[in-house]
């Protein structure tokens, strides 16, 4: 059933084009993840979808008697009422509903007609229906969900900061249920204990759902549809962020196989041409002028880019370090009436991949600078192994000076380049003509953390600290981060809050608390997975899930061991794959041998091969079992 359509739908301010011949249809119960560069227009076609905006051209419909719900991005509430209170009042129907209850109920003490039973029988069935005695526990169920502790459901609206204002907003509207729900930017306040609640919520949501987010990971565990809007053109993809990737590469392979053949169509054309002009007769003449005519009306495929408007960037470690990177030992800091963290240890070494975690206020970026030597520790020591260069991206990109313009502040640290050099490299980060002129402080989050990713790239470093290098940056713009740093040959750490950043890129996640680390030997996906068996563990009593130091590093020791043994089998499956395929070859070569004349013409010959190929057989058959031992294993 069809929830919501568009078709032909334009929109423009001004000159300037937003949306071009949009067209989608959204059935009901579909949870779609609306995505795109920053000023696609993704918020202009919520706003018109729910009525704030209008549209210029085109036709809409939303499904009969559908209640359409919709969260800005930024919500601005300014009243005194409690939080159980407005969200309560979303219930005032079923209130009025129990108020005529309680009215029947007092005038069935005197009056026993069939009427009247008649009438709170019905009101009593409707406010069944609506679940009408689980008010409280549902508002209830919601604001924990999102964060709000129980002592706070009473407090004044208007004392609220800005992100506990979007949360509440975002309480009432999922209280309300309508039928089809637009949420912009629903994850932006929350943490990540809120935005599971909120992706189990939606997952299991009946209504129809249509989310502009950032969060790829979020969206990977929501959507079932990704409608992507670029050059204001909507395109519909099948399934989750992940999958659109992985759809969008086809396409741009495929896009850049039609580029490349015409290309070498054309230069074959131009040459016979200039050839057929060069031999100077009137009729090869004639053959070049009809080839230019047929070039002249051939429509022109442009040179496809997976993502348009994103920077090109390449990581390379200067030189390579010692196998082993970095040791700490024992690391604690403290300030005046407040313990940061204590007793961390860990070791990183060469090629891995490492995801700091934890709360906020836990240290981890207290951590970092003491690593850097910008902030001394109470106690514990550390050591970098030989030729380890570190660089670090910090989050506040405290590294740029705001006086500078942006062409001065890659010059003046690299002045043997010339400034076409430097021009050409900030063009590959989208800085453009008068660009390049901009003062640093007159730049906006993203284009602060494109120059911050340059200036690290130039960095003469094997060691990076990455602190929340993903914040200001748009989802194509992660993307070619994250594919930069795949391929980095160098050793990296990073602070995130992208889950899906963790899990793309890291091959270990150190979970920080105050009391030191605790080492997951994987990536974002097996620290879940980690975390929910420990769960299932816990049915012993409450004092003792508590992870004691001792079995903190049991754990580590066993995750270890693991490890190794995941190593060593990964080696043997890829050696018994490749004498697997060695035998299938010569198995095949026998098979095909007992068709020639001076094998089926000799049986003793024949016999012979026979034989082979029984044993090869049998030989496969071992390896085979051996190989899914292994994957057993894996």
């Amino acid at each position: 059933m069809i929830a919501l359509s568009c078709n032909n739908l334009y929109k423009s301010y001004g000159i300037d084009s937003i949306l071009e011949d949009i067209q989608f249809t959204v059935n009901v119960q579909d949870k779609v993840g609306l995505i795109g560069v920053n000023g696609a227009g993704k918020t202009t076609l919520m706003k018109i979808l729910m009525g704030i905006e209008t549209k210029d051209e085109g036709d809409m419909f939303v499904g009969k008697d559908l209640v359409v719900g919709y969260l800005e991005q930024n919500t601005s509430l300014d009243i005194s009422e409690s939080i159980f209170d407005y969200c309560e009042a979303v219930f005032e129907d079923i209130y009025k509903l129990e108020h005529e209850m309680r009215e029947l109920e007092r005038l069935m003490a005197t009056d026993h007609s069939e009427g009247v039973l008649n009438e709170y029988s019905h009101l009593q069935s409707e406010f069944d229906r609506l679940e009408g005695y689980s008010i409280s526990s549902r508002i209830r169920g919601v604001l924990v969900g999102l964060g709000f502790e129980e002592n706070e459901f009473q407090k004044s609206i208007n004392l609220l900061s800005g992100g506990q204002k979007s949360r509440v907003g975002i309480a009432r509207l999922l209280l309300r249920q309508p039928d089809i729900l637009l949420l912009d930017e629903p994850t932006n306040h929350l943490d990540i204990a809120a935005i599971n609640w909120l992706e189990g919520f939606l997952r299991d949501y009946p209504g129809t759902v249509i989310m502009i987010s950032h969060d790829r990971y979020f969206l990977d565990q929501v959507a079932t549809k990704i409608f992507e809007i670029e050059d204001g053109e909507l395109t519909e993809y099948n399934g989750n962020y992940s999958q659109f990737i992985v759809q969008k590469k086809a396409f741009f392979e495929a896009e850049l196989k039609r580029y490349e053949n015409q290309k070498k169509e054309i230069d074959k054309q131009e040459a016979l041409i200039r050839k057929y002009k060069g031999h100077g007769t009137e009729k090869l003449a004639k053959r070049a002028k009809s080839r230019e005519k047929r070039l002249a009306h051939m429509e022109i495929i442009e040179q496809p880019r997976i993502f348009k408007a994103v920077f090109h960037m390449a990581l390379k470690a200067s030189e390579p370090s010692g196998k082993e990177v970095l040791k700490a030992e024992g690391l604690s800091k403290a300030y005046p009436g407040k313990n940061v963290f204590k007793d961390v240890s860990f070791e990183m070494y060469r090629g891995e991949r490492i995801g700091l975690i934890g709360p906020n206020g836990v240290g981890k970026t207290t951590l970092f600078k003491i690593l850097l030597g910008e902030l001394t520790q109470d106690e514990g020591v550390f050591n970098f192994g030989h030729h380890v260069l570190p660089g670090y991206y910090d989050q506040e990109m405290n590294n740029l000076i705001m006086e500078n313009t942006v062409i001065s502040e890659i010059h003046d640290d690299h002045p043997s380049m010339s400034l076409t050099e430097v021009r050409n490299l900030l063009g590959a980060f989208l800085f453009h003509g008068e660009d390049v002129d901009k003062v640093v402080s007159k730049l906006s989050g993203g284009e602060r953390g494109r120059l911050s990713l340059l200036k690290l790239m130039l960095s003469p470093s094997n060691l990076l600290f990455l602190d929340e290098p993903t914040n200001h940056l748009d989802l194509y713009s992660k993307e070619t981060l994250e594919e930069a740093l795949t391929n980095y040959d160098g050793t990296m750490i990073t602070i995130s809050h992208d889950r899906y950043f963790l899990n793309k890129l890291c091959t270990k996640i150190y979970e920080m608390t105050p009391d030191g680390i605790i080492v997951y030997w994987g990536n974002y996906d097996y620290y879940l997975q980690k975390l929910a068996e420990q769960k299932q563990l816990s049915n012993q009593p409450e004092e003792e899930t508590t992870l004691t130091k001792t079995k903190q590093k049991e754990l580590m020791r066993k995750e270890k061991e693991k490890q190794h043994e995941n190593k060593k089998a990964k080696l043997a499956v890829k050696a018994l794959e490749k004498q697997i395929e060695l035998s299938e070859n010569e198995l095949h070569e026998l098979e095909e041998s007992l068709y020639l004349p001076e094998v089926y013409g000799d049986h003793v010959r024949a016999a012979e091969v026979q034989k082979k190929i029984s044993e090869l057989k049998e030989q496969i058959d071992r390896l085979y079992s051996e190989l899914y031992e292994l994957l057993e294993i894996l």
